[in-house]
């Protein structure tokens, strides 16, 4: 019995691999490049942005529409029961107008006002704040799809090892359970082996699984459908070779988008200020109408007759006295600039702190990775002498299953520091405002 279970255990740890993996005929195969290009097209944050900047279009030409000119139209019936304009107005007409109508035409064009002159101004401000934001949803997208990707490529490598480590488990099990026939060892050996593999199988296990729910969160912020598979590709040499950045380049806050949107908010609040500033001068607008006035005594002749009237001119509204609401505004305007003045100083303080501590994590990631890329080397090169000397007779099956989990361990943590390392880059190149959203 207990041969036939062997047998079985070895039997499902080679075939599992070929089943679990089979790829789907409909598997999407993206690289990093692909994802975030992707992603910068559908993610809905991203789209929502786009579509903040083509309303707040339309915001600003809503308000220039005011500079351009009016031309609206009046028109009026009216009966009258008792009396009438005309006959209270001239006590000579004997005969009531019972009959009223007038058909108008007015036009008007602003000349000053401080309302559509601070709409003019802030447009150009504006539309930079929208587009910065845009550009703000870019850099967050491109961040945060190649972490994931990136998490997911680890978990793939981390499966890769562990397949890799199952086979030599299977090979080694197969080796204790010989040396156990042939009575050279004791059935202990075999046992430890069939243990060990065990664990790597559940281990495997949680890694597929690990895998299912990552590519679902990369897919999510890329805003790709739920049911579309994606199979990443990539090129470890190129991500070995890209790992690295220049950690002598200055910080500059102008480069960071999050200090943009505040310089352009400020720039917002200083034209408020100027807007109440000057907001005692007078609205100038230029005004003319064209009406029809019609008067009868009946209905049926009310339109026969026709009095016309033209006028132009030009209309001034002075604020005398608002009780102090102009003034008011003006302080808490100036307030509010104060208020983005320290936003800017606790905002340099922030991107300050981010970037020392990215350019740390970034530091000690890469010295951790070159260090573990050594220990990989040698982790194989121990694992071949010891499985030789065990085949041999001289070393034990317990320094076996040390050497292969020293080996695996030692795998496990160079992909892991190397996919790290190429997150911290990231950070680093976002704390740097260097971040390309292309």
């Amino acid at each position: 019995m207990k041969k036939i279970y062997l047998l079985v255990i070895v039997n499902l740890t080679f075939c599992l691999p070929k089943v679990l993996f089979a790829q789907s005929t409909t598997d999407t195969v993206v690289t990093l490049k692909q994802c975030i290009g992707f992603a910068l097209r559908n993610q809905p944050v991203l789209r929502q942005a786009e579509i903040d900047e083509q309303i707040n279009e339309r915001n600003i030409r809503i308000s220039l529409a005011d500079w351009l000119p009016q031309l609206n139209s009046s028109n009026e019936y009216l009966h009258y029961f008792k009396g009438s304009p005309v006959t209270s107005a001239n006590p000579a007409v004997v005969s009531p107008i019972d009959e009223y109508s007038s058909l108008g035409l007015q036009a008007s064009q602003v000349i000053y006002n401080n309302d559509v002159l601070l709409a003019a101004k802030s447009a150009k401000y504006s539309r930079l704040y929208y587009k910065q934001n845009t550009v703000s949803s870019q850099i967050n997208v491109v961040s945060d799809v190649s972490k994931a990707f990136f998490d997911v490529l680890l978990s793939e490598k981390q499966l890769d090892i562990l397949n890799e480590d199952i086979v030599r488990l299977q090979r080694s099990l197969k080796d204790a359970y010989n040396r156990y026939q042939a009575g050279v060892v004791d059935k202990t050996d075999y046992k430890q082996a069939t243990i060990s593999l065990n664990n790597s199988i559940a281990t495997r296990k949680q890694t597929q699984e690990a895998i299912k729910s990552k590519t679902a969160y990369l897919k999510q912020i890329m805003g790709i459908g739920a049911d579309k598979n994606l199979l990443l590709s990539y090129d470890s040499t190129r991500y070995v070779s890209e790992a690295t950045i220049d950690t002598n380049q200055q910080l500059n806050y102008n480069n960071r988008i999050e200090y943009q949107l505040l310089q352009t908010s400020k720039s917002l609040q200083n034209l408020n200020v100027q807007y109440y500033r000057w907001s005692f001068l007078p609205s100038i607008s230029a005004v003319g109408a064209y009406d029809l006035v019609y008067l009868n005594t009946k209905f049926s002749n009310l339109y026969s007759n026709d009095y016309p009237t033209l006028y132009a001119g030009v209309t001034l509204s002075f604020p005398i006295f608002t009780g102090t609401k102009r003034l008011q505004n003006l302080s808490k305007a100036r307030l509010q600039v104060d208020r983005a003045d320290l936003d800017i100083v606790n905002s340099q303080n922030t991107i300050n702190t981010e970037y020392v501590q990215a350019l740390s994590d970034y530091k000690s990631n890469y010295t951790n990775w070159q260090l573990l890329n050594q220990n990989v080397d040698l982790a194989k090169d121990v694992y071949k002498v010891v499985s030789l000397q065990y085949r041999e007779g001289i070393k034990t099956y317990l320094d076996v299953i040390i050497a292969q989990s020293d080996l695996r361990t030692a795998e496990l943590n160079y992909y892991n520091a190397l996919f790290q390392l190429l997150s911290s880059k990231i950070d680093l190149e976002k704390a740097l405002g260097i971040l390309n959203v292309q």
